[in-house]
């Protein structure tokens, strides 16, 4: 049986707000939160277009490293010092002005790291518009 999520939606949302607001006025949200996995979602925005109408990468990159202080925050619950040490990204293809999924899932969850891997796709795509691994560095208890 999976382990549950050391935090709610409900509380991951609020930490958002108050905390990373640039997360909550960019749109990002939630689709999907589970120990050690969440899928989230950038709502299209024309502010996101890029010329030659595509997402803009750095928008991809806020909502992957969104995704993944989610997965880091699932796992180890309301941590304020969770931070991003690295962001490794690869654009595999142009993202289709719509919704953007990222989903992120652990893979190793150690004392003071945790690594982490993002796939983007435009939303009702199945092929990746862009592949991320990063770190996230956690304090000592």
């Amino acid at each position: 049986m999976a382990q549950p999520a050391r935090m709610s939606r409900a509380e991951f949302d609020a930490l958002v707000e108050a905390e990373l607001p640039i997360a909550a006025r960019l749109g990002f949200r939630l689709d999907e939160f589970e120990h050690g996995r969440a899928v989230a979602r950038a709502p299209y925005a024309v502010d996101f277009l890029r010329p030659g109408g595509t997402i803009a990468g750095p928008v991809l990159m806020a909502l992957a490293d969104y995704a993944m202080y989610a997965v880091t925050l699932s796992m180890v619950g309301h941590v304020a010092l969770a931070v991003t040490t690295s962001l490794n990204i690869n654009f595999l293809r142009r993202p289709e002005p719509r919704d953007v999924l990222a989903e992120g899932r652990v893979l190793k969850l150690g004392k003071r790291l945790a690594v982490l891997e993002v796939t983007l796709r435009s939303e009702g795509e199945a092929a990746p518009v862009a592949h991320v691994t990063g770190t996230y560095s956690l304090p000592p208890r």
